[in-house]
């Protein structure tokens, strides 16, 4: 069988809304601070857990390239995912309604992170450049909070 091929777009509020919220310091902040040097860009994530608490772990994730191949979705039923870059580099996000449906893909720009909401089917963390340095907050809590769905034959996300 073969692969069907998906074209990465830009990653935007609107189009990543049924998924998660985008994360950035686009428009005017919200509150100034700090004696006026800093702009507070306030309550940009939704996280939502059935039950536990929010942590914030860090992720070392090896670097991939496009086309890339996509062969795995997993989620978090009990928790919603933010991944905060932890620096300025893009990195591939791909996500879908159901495990089922046709996955969408999208590239951030330098400067952005995201929030998957709770249940969210989601590719694997994908930096394309080096280091992968993720700050993750999401759930800590007991039980299981994962569950995979492996894609065959998968598809290829290119740029």
């Amino acid at each position: 069988m073969s692969r069907s091929e998906i074209k990465a777009q830009p990653l935007t509020a609107r189009t990543f809304a049924p998924f998660g919220d985008v994360l950035d310091c686009a428009g005017d902040p919200d509150k100034i601070i700090n004696a006026g040097l800093c702009g507070r860009y306030h309550d940009r994530a939704q996280m939502d857990f059935a039950d536990g608490r929010a942590g914030i772990s860090l992720f070392q994730a090896q670097p991939r390239q496009l086309p890339y191949t996509l062969d795995l979705l997993e989620r978090h039923p009990d928790g919603s995912q933010c991944f905060v870059p932890m620096s300025e580099h893009s990195f591939l996000v791909t996500v879908a309604r159901d495990k089922t449906d046709l996955p969408q893909a999208f590239l951030t720009e330098p400067g952005q992170a995201i929030n998957l909401h709770r249940g969210t089917w989601h590719g694997v963390l994908t930096p394309l450049h080096a280091p992968g340095l993720f700050a993750v907050i999401d759930r800590i809590g007991p039980g299981a909070n994962l569950e995979e769905h492996a894609l065959d034959p998968g598809y290829t996300i290119t740029a």
